[in-house]
């Protein structure tokens, strides 16, 4: 287990579900010298634990009153939050049946009670390993090759993901479409690979600019990037837009041929949802593009930013 540990990020997180005291008690003792444990007795509160928390893996009761592990399981598999979190369901039932039951479930493994020690803890450390695998494999597909901030892909996965906690927090989520002006004629004057360089030091300058850990920046494609803002309202997320307008300047990076400055410069176009905002991630992108274009329409190297109220609000005035 201990060559695990250098590839997290910090030590490997295991919840512990199951009605009984003693069962908890019993695997908290036995991993904890290698994971950080986490204790549910119930199945409402494992899930709520599972989204706040996103285990590295979970061992799961079959039977506990109320909800039972296979729903437990379900309901974890069916919300995106915690759909990739393994599951090891840990029970006393010893009928085929309810092994295959777990499985087209989705779990991972079966430990059947009575467990014996030594097997528990080799089944978590395989799982984790396989879970390790699998998170570095997964981020190498969102990273963007050129610049190495997030891709296209990685910035649609966060932003269901930003959006489903906005909604189900009530807090505003603001989304800043970024392009980098006149960035066609910055290849045509000094290359291709001066251009390759270009935006692999506006990627840079801009996660860099960003101060919280869950803001986010993404390359969006050619010479456009995209930021979410979560718990941002219209003024925050101008405020933001500025910020990153002066570290790309603060660059110094030579534009000869553009039109609004000899250094490069960004237009960026922000757009608000409100707490109470009810669009989906498509018509945010398309007011957030729609601010862009008013900003290079009125000159480029410049902000425009608008709060859009929820499709249910407008009908209700309407």
């Amino acid at each position: 287990m201990e060559r695990l540990k250098p590839f997290f990020h910090g030590r490997p997180k295991l919840l512990v579900v199951d009605d009984q005291p003693i069962n908890i008690r019993v695997l908290h003792e036995l991993l904890r010298p290698e994971c950080d444990v986490f204790m549910a007795t119930h199945g409402e509160q494992a899930l709520t634990i599972s989204r706040e928390l996103r285990p590295d893996l979970i061992l799961l009761d079959v039977v506990m009153p109320g909800m039972d592990g296979y729903e437990v399981c379900r309901r974890l598999k069916a919300n995106p939050e915690t759909s990739e979190i393994p599951i090891i369901f840990v029970t006393g039932k010893s009928h085929e049946d309810d092994e295959a039951t777990g499985f087209e479930l989705g779990a991972v493994d079966f430990i059947r009670k009575p467990f014996n020690a030594l097997v528990v803890r080799a089944r978590v450390i395989n799982h984790l390993r396989l879970k390790l695998q699998s998170d570095y494999l997964r981020q190498m597909a969102l990273i963007d090759g050129l610049t190495s901030i997030l891709n296209r892909r990685g910035f649609d996965e966060r932003f269901d993901a930003a959006r489903a906690q906005a909604q189900r927090e009530q807090k505003p989520l603001s989304l800043l479409m970024i392009d980098v002006d006149y960035f066609k004629r910055y290849n045509d004057q000094y290359g291709h690979l001066r251009g390759d360089q270009c935006l692999r030091d506006v990627a840079q300058a801009l996660a860099n600019t960003l101060n919280r850990p869950y803001d986010l920046v993404a390359r969006f494609g050619g010479e456009e990037f995209a930021a979410l803002l979560p718990d941002t309202d219209e003024a925050g997320a101008r405020q933001v837009a500025e910020r990153l307008q002066e570290a790309i300047k603060r660059l110094a990076i030579e534009h000869r041929s553009s039109d609004v400055a000899t250094v490069l410069t960004l237009s960026i176009g922000s757009a608000t949802l409100p707490p109470n905002g009810g669009a989906g991630v498509e018509q945010h992108l398309n007011w957030a593009d729609e601010q862009l274009y008013r900003a290079k329409a009125e000159g480029r190297d410049r902000i425009c930013s608008k709060t859009y109220p929820s499709p249910v609000r407008m009908i209700s005035e309407a």
